[in-house]
């Protein structure tokens, strides 16, 4: 599985968690997750687009 796959996966289990309702704590803690996984994904997304280099 991909990098970018795992944290889409990462990112949907969470989302899931946020729906259930958690306590203040808990929310806050999985909405800090949340926006690491997104700025990974904006890291990693553009070179995944244009492929693996010929390096």
């Amino acid at each position: 599985m991909s990098t970018v796959a795992k944290l889409l996966a990462r990112k949907q289990a969470l989302l899931e968690r946020l729906e259930s309702d958690p306590g203040p704590n808990e929310r806050d803690e999985i909405q800090a997750l949340l926006a690491q996984i997104e700025t990974a994904l904006n890291l990693l997304e553009p070179r995944d687009v244009v492929g693996p280099s010929d390096e």
